[in-house]
């Protein structure tokens, strides 16, 4: 159950991308670029995502544990190191070059672009050489 459900969850996260158009780069890119043909749809994407994020998170941890494990598996450091900010600059840097991020190079690979499978391959790369 378990595995189907994380399935299930999985493609309504790569429908709800697909839907708001995160598979395509040029959206993404365009919201960056404030000065030129700005696109909003991000910023709409991005607070509809915190909407329920803040509503699904205050919901699920007043359970004593989620449904599937013995416990919760939050982060508790509360600082910021070197490696958070290093890593949260080269991944801001990448996602404002390409125009992708994981999760929607992922779903984008049903498009079948070139573009995609090759950010893809790199991304994999370099987690494991992280």
């Amino acid at each position: 159950m378990k595995n189907i459900l994380v399935l299930l969850s999985g493609l309504l996260f790569g429908f709800g991308l697909s839907l708001s158009e995160m598979i395509n780069p040029t959206v993404v890119l365009n919201f960056l670029d404030i000065f030129g043909d700005w696109n909003a749809a991000l910023m709409f994407v991005m607070v509809g995502a915190l909407l329920v994020t803040t509503v699904g998170f205050a919901w699920l941890l007043k359970k004593d544990k989620p449904l599937f494990d013995d416990k919760f598996h939050l982060p508790m450091s509360q600082h910021l190191d070197n490696n958070l900010l290093i890593g949260a600059s080269l991944f801001g840097i990448g996602w404002g070059l390409a125009g992708y991020c994981p999760g929607p190079a992922i779903a984008g690979l049903v498009l079948g672009q070139m573009e995609t499978l090759y950010f893809v391959i790199a991304m994999l790369v370099g987690i494991k050489l992280s």
